[in-house]
This record gives structure tokens, C-alpha cells and sequence, in this order.
């Protein structure tokens, strides 16, 4: 199991440091779409492991740092 982020700075950190994603805006809403379409087999591998309620979290991340990206 990955390690579960308890808040977004940390989340954020290790996703653009550690992993040298852009959290630009496109590639936030896509993931954040992605994370609520519970057909999506990716999200629902996501929540077998992980529960809706940490995916909900992840989710406002996602959406946090769109809303950052376009400022």
C-alpha cells in the first residue's frame, strides 16, 4: 500500500518533487474527473484500496491545486 497523505502540502510536495508531475490546470481537472467517475476502472481500483472518503480527499486536492494553477 502507498503511503495515505494526511494534507495537501505534503501531497503536493511530494507529487511535484518526488514524482516531477505539473500540477498545471488541464492535468488537475483531468485527474479530478477521473477520480469521480466511478466507472473509471482506475478509480475504482483506487477506492477498493483506499475508500471513497480518502479518494473524496484527494479529489479536493486535485481541484485545490487547479484553482492554484490558474491563479
Amino acid at each position: 500500500m502507498m503511503h495515505l497523505f494526511r494534507n495537501y502540502e505534503d501531497w503536493r510536495s511530494t507529487i511535484t518533487g518526488v514524482c516531477r508531475l505539473d500540477l498545471n490546470r488541464a492535468y488537475c481537472q483531468a485527474r479530478r474527473r477521473a477520480l469521480v467517475d466511478e466507472s473509471d476502472p482506475g478509480t475504482r481500483d483506487f477506492l477498493k484500496a483506499y475508500g471513497s472518503e480518502y479518494r473524496d480527499l484527494v479529489a479536493s486536492w486535485f481541484e485545490r491545486a487547479g484553482r492554484e494553477a490558474a491563479a
